[in-house]
Parts: structure tokens; sequence; C-alpha cells
């Protein structure tokens, strides 16, 4: 079953100018994206910075009001909650409580003047299920154990752990209202090397054990490739391909996907990478280009990518691409040189 699905989903940000602070423009951050996250599934997010990842996460938590599209949660008992366009008080309080956040610097997002016992138990509180003191003390305990820190450490402040085990508190404060859905907002990048595979390995268990989903946010595609079941490459507020995610690691369509994937080193020293050089620079998100967002930096753009914005479509094996030049089971067309602009 689908725990959420999002159809044409837009955030724009105003820009303000002037003595009365009048709208002059609009940040295009997220331009009409479609998803859907099923139970027990991870989807992963990738692209570069700036092109709207954290954006689109915010919106799906409802720290950021959408400036347009439709989102829809569908509770345990399969009921459809329309998250957008002024929802029910009910239904919003459904909706938060069964989608978290882990945000990408655990320091930042932990209060100092909390101990960990009460920054765990502030989402109890809100919800109303820490009527019972004794049990609420026991379930927190719990949470840290599992996350794998000392009950102990409930009495102490965030300023005295390690970035991971911050993040680890994060972790059980994201569990704390046993939700369906954590929204992990470049949950490692924060991190030591050292300590990243641990907190990626103990996110993967607890998918398994509290049977979650995850909307997995992250510039590391390989990171993203060990976690996901699908991914969604992002360029400019906009898909440029998503699907399975082996089958978009393997076998990418789209031209940008490909020059993302070219740029991950590969430590096989034997193995042969093709080489992308992607020239030109990023449109700007308040005046988007009027075909292809990616046609600035395209290598294989054409007089079509300059004037028509292309449309995601199936291509195969249940991936979507954005680009006039892939055909469906095939790759992109070759031999093409850039179009004069």
């Amino acid at each position: 079953m689908k725990v959420v699905e999002a159809i044409g989903i837009k955030k724009y940000f105003p820009i303000r100018k002037g003595l009365f602070l009048q709208t002059a423009g609009w940040v295009k951050a997220v331009e009409s994206v479609d998803f859907e996250i099923s139970e027990n599934t991870t989807m992963g997010v990738v692209g570069e910075s700036g092109c709207g990842k954290t954006t689109l996460g915010n919106v799906l938590a409802g720290i950021h009001e959408a400036s347009g599209g439709t989102l829809i949660y569908r509770d345990r008992q399969g009921r459809e909650h329309s998250m957008l366009n002024r929802p029910s008080r009910a239904s919003m309080r459904e909706y938060r409580r069964n989608v978290q956040m882990i945000f990408q610097d655990p320091y930042e997002s932990l209060d100092p003047h909390m101990t960990v016992s009460r920054i765990i138990r502030e989402p109890l509180d809100v919800h109303g299920a820490s009527e019972n003191k004794v049990e609420t003390r026991e379930y927190i305990d719990y949470l840290l154990e599992r996350v794998g820190l000392y009950p102990e450490y409930g009495s102490r402040y965030p300023h005295e752990f390690s970035g991971g085990q911050r993040q680890r508190i994060s972790i059980a404060r994201a569990l704390a209202l046993k939700p369906r859905l954590i929204i992990c907002d470049e949950p490692t990048s924060a991190l030591d090397v050292s300590v990243q595979s641990q907190v990626l390995n103990l996110l993967n268990e607890l998918k398994s054990e509290f049977q979650l989903s995850y909307l997995f946010i992250s510039h590391n595609l390989d990171v993203v490739r060990h976690m996901s079941d699908t991914i969604a490459v992002l360029y400019l507020g906009r898909v440029m391909e998503q699907g399975p995610s082996d089958e978009v690691f393997l076998n990418p369509r789209h031209p940008y996907t490909r020059a993302l994937l070219a740029a991950v080193p590969d430590w096989n020293p034997h193995r042969r990478k093709e080489i992308i050089t992607l020239e030109g620079e990023i449109p700007s998100p308040v005046d988007p280009p009027a075909g292809c967002p990616f046609q600035t930096r395209c290598p294989e753009v054409r007089e079509l990518c300059l004037s028509e914005l292309p449309e995601l479509k199936p291509v195969s094996q249940g991936v979507e691409a954005a680009c006039h030049l892939v055909k469906p089971d095939s790759g992109i067309e070759r031999g093409t040189q850039r179009a004069a602009t």
C-alpha cells in the first residue's frame, strides 16, 4: 500500500524587494514533482546542491507549505487524506504523527537546553502519549538502547556527545511516535566516514524491525544505491529520471544521470569509466530556460531541447526519464553536436 503519493508538487519562494518588500519574482525550488512511497520501501533523492532535494523533503514533512500540486497520505486503514489545500486538523495531526524527519546536522536539530530524555519525550508530550510517566521513561530507555546508546545517557545534554551519537539521538526521537515514514535529509553527510556506515546500517535494521518507509536524500550516489529501492534524480527542481535503484545505476538513460554516475570514483583500477564533461552554467531557478532545464550543460542538446520542455515518460522496466533523446527500451541517441544558442 502507498503511504504517500505526490502529484505535481511545486514550491516557490518569493523574492521581496523595495521599501515595502513587494514580491519581485519567485525562486522555483521544486517544479511539478511526482512520486510515491509504498510501505517498507526507501525512495532515494539525488542531485547537485541547490537542485531542490531538501526543499522537497521539507514540503513532505510539512515544514514548508507547497505552492501547488497534490499530496495524498494513506493511513493504516487505507483511508486517503489530502494534505494540501487546508487539511482538517485531525488529518494533519495523523500525518505529523506518522511522518517524521532526521536532519542533516544533528547538533543544530537538537535543543542544547534539553536533556536527551526530554528531547525524545517532547513528541510524545505533544501528541498526548506520555501520560504514564513510568512507561514513558521505560520506553525512552528502550529507544536509546535500540539506537546503540546507554539509558543513562538520557540525563545528559547534546553537547556531551559525538556527532554520530547525536544523530542516534535524532533517530530515537524520530522513532518515538512509531511513524510510518521517516524523511532522512543527508543523515550522514555531517558525520565522520568511520561512523557513516554504522548509522546507515542502523537505519536499515530499524526499517525492517519497525516496518518503516524512508525518503532518503543525499548527494552521495553510492549511499543512495545502498539504501534505496527506487531513485529520483533532481535537477533545477525537476525530476530528470526515476525508477528502481539498480536499473537507474546500471543503465542510466538521462544525460544528467550519466554525468552524475561518471563522477563517482571507481575503486577498481582495471575498470575504465566513461568521462563526461559538463560545460556551461546551471540556470537560475528564478528564470529557468523555456525548454529542457539541462540544456545549458547537456553534451547531446538539440534544437528541440531549447524550446520544448520534455515530459517524464516511461522508457523501460519502471524507469521514467525526461529527455527528448531517450527512446523506450533504448539509450540516448548519440553523435549529436551541441546546438547553437
